[in-house]
């Protein structure tokens, strides 16, 4: 018996890497799958290829699984209606989206051309917003529905020249928790991850120093992404109902649950404040409290598990 044994899952960005493993853990789980990928380069801005997709559909098929295969864009809605309604009249319903489809076009922020900042906000941004909101109403409907979305350590924590991919992320984020609070009483859930695995988008980050090289080749080297896909499976399926509206990571073989925004400190003044009281009492107050500057690397500096 599988998690996902009669229930069915699109996975977009399912050519290679964490979606791919997500496609065929939840194939080998039970689940009859929609395998969805533009089959575009790392940078999208291509047509793309109904290639790749289906080459992971013919692997889960090959291994005696359910799969059928989609190469169109997140970004488009009509396209992502399409692919929802694809799963229901070709499978018979449909139950989970596992969402990890990306692109990476790094940069200085104050080098950044505006096509880098739209694709990459387009594609993960208004990618979770589509195949959420195509299928949001079919989950409430049926009163259950799980969205597994994808965010990462530069919006939760922060990377350098990662503005627009942290600032799509932590969007990711936001919008995954008002899913899960709007879905509660209508059993749809909605979780996310920010994954640490080599993939060919973590290939194409720049290696400028030996701090950075390192963390690449412990990345490559123990952080793959059939671990993270366990946790994607984990949270598709309906086992795991009472769990919604959190942040994880995986990290080799070690799942982490993020805290959230809450306040910390606060200081107050019955008189009100003024910008001259403010820089001599409360800020200077608050300063031990304060976080710093640094990259996810220096919250994570320990080998994985």
């Amino acid at each position: 018996m599988g998690v996902l044994d009669g229930k069915v899952v699109i996975v977009t960005g399912a050519a290679g890497g964490i979606g791919k493993e997500c496609a065929l853990l939840a194939a080998r789980e039970g689940a009859k799958v929609v395998v969805n990928d533009l089959g575009g380069a790392v940078r999208g801005g291509d047509e793309g290829d109904a290639g790749p997709a289906e080459q992971t559909a013919q692997e889960i098929r090959a291994a005696g699984g359910e799969a059928l295969s989609n190469s169109d864009s997140v970004t488009n809605m009509d396209a992502v209606k399409a692919m929802i309604a694809q799963a229901i009249d070709k499978f018979g319903g449909l139950h989970a989206i596992i969402n990890p489809a990306g692109i990476l076009r790094d940069g200085m922020f104050h080098k950044m051309a505006d096509e880098d900042w739209d694709k990459v906000i387009e594609v993960h941004l208004r990618g979770a917003y589509n195949v959420s909101r195509a299928s949001v109403e079919h989950f409430r409907n049926q009163g259950e529905g799980s969205y597994v979305h994808f965010t990462s350590t530069s919006g939760l924590i922060g990377n350098i020249g990662q503005a627009n991919y942290a600032a799509a992320k932590l969007g990711v984020m936001g919008l995954s928790r008002i899913l899960a609070m709007e879905g509660v009483a209508k059993g749809v859930r909605s979780n996310i991850i920010a994954p640490f695995a080599w993939t060919r988008m973590i290939a194409t980050i720049p290696v400028k120093d030996e701090a950075s090289a390192q963390r690449v080749d412990r990345m490559k080297n123990a952080m793959r992404a059939d671990q993270v896909a366990q946790l994607a499976v984990a949270l598709a399926s309906s086992e795991s109902k009472d769990v919604t509206g959190q942040i994880f990571a995986v990290r080799g073989n070690e799942v982490v649950l993020f805290d959230q925004p809450r306040p910390i400190r606060s200081m107050a003044n019955t008189s009100g404040w003024t910008p001259r009281s403010l820089l001599d009492v409360a800020l200077p107050a608050m300063k031990n409290s304060f976080f710093d500057a640094g990259a996810s690397a220096s919250v994570f500096p320990y080998d994985p598990v």
